[in-house]
């Protein structure tokens, strides 16, 4: 916690805003059971004022709807908030098969009668969590309708057969959605009324080797530059229609990172993570080229780290 919190503090987060917060944690203690589900996440969100936004919201009651493009960083946000209020987090990531019953919960036989096995916003409700709808503007209309009255200011979950529950005083819900991603679709007006919308902005230079450094404190300044530099030719390149967003992964490039740290090399760690993202052979040699413009086939992990 204090890791987060000391980088929030650096960016510049208001002190009165971090005491509401811990005054919320205090507030709402999380019972020992739930612990395992109060995460830290791998690394702090940078971006004062989309924090402060969220947070913001967040401790008014309201729920949060996080948009924008690929690699924005809105489910580190989302992982982020969970953590510093300390409340429980329940992932849902929406797909072709998520239905009501996958969410609220369904019937089960158990103990020689019929129970209901709760789902994760069930729990979430109950135990006053924050639930991460991942991809909402993929879910079904059979996912999505059993979650309005949740969401409004009645703030009660129908279960059906059982009886109605009232949300936990603590409970929010955090939305994020990418556009453009096949099987996506324009979200009902109903749903995103239920919801304050942040617009998450665009990684730059001075976020990504914030990110870079506080994740890799060995970081070399040429290295670290070129790292960068890299990845926003291939913002740019997707901005531009150039090529598609796969390559554009901020997850692949921490983790191609990581075997780099651990003593491959940078060439081979970066095709793994970035370049073999693309299969579309065109594409690919795109981005092996601007791979090779930033980082030299002769470079190993000493000329990073």
């Amino acid at each position: 916690m204090e890791i987060i919190i000391e980088a929030l503090e650096e960016q510049g987060v208001s002190a009165n805003l971090l005491k509401e917060i811990a005054a919320f944690r205090a507030h709402y203690p999380v019972e020992e059971a739930l612990q395992n589900r109060v995460t830290a996440p791998d690394m702090p969100y940078y971006g004062r004022e989309t924090f402060e936004m969220a947070a913001y919201a967040l401790l008014q009651g309201e729920n949060i709807l996080l948009t924008g493009s690929k690699a924005t960083g809105k489910n580190i946000l989302a992982e982020n908030l969970a953590w510093v209020f300390g409340r429980p987090s329940y992932n849902m990531s929406f797909h072709v098969n998520m239905d009501s019953s996958a969410l609220v919960g369904a019937d089960t036989f158990r103990g020689g009668e019929v129970q209901l096995r709760p789902g994760p916003v069930y729990q979430c409700a109950v135990n006053g969590g924050f639930g991460i709808f991942d991809e909402i503007n993929m879910a079904k209309n059979d996912a999505v309708s059993v979650l309005h009255a949740t969401l409004d200011y009645r703030r009660i979950m129908d279960v059906p057969g059982y009886d109605k529950i009232h949300l936990h005083d603590a409970t929010r819900f955090i939305g994020t959605m990418n556009y453009g991603y096949a099987g996506t679709r324009e979200l009902n007006e109903a749903l995103v009324s239920r919801f304050l919308v942040i617009e998450m902005p665009t990684v730059t230079e001075e976020s990504l080797t914030y990110i870079l450094k506080r994740m890799f404190p060995d970081f070399k300044a040429e290295g670290l530059s070129q790292i960068c530099g890299l990845f926003l030719d291939l913002q740019l390149k997707a901005d531009n229609n150039e090529i598609s967003t796969k390559p554009l992964d901020l997850r692949g490039l921490i983790g191609a990172l990581k075997t780099v740290h651990a003593g491959l090399s940078p060439r081979a760690a970066l095709r793994m993570g970035i370049v073999n993202k693309s299969f579309d052979l065109f594409e690919r040699e795109i981005v092996e080229d601007i791979v090779m413009t930033r980082i030299p086939e002769e470079w190993t992990a000493a000329a990073l780290f």
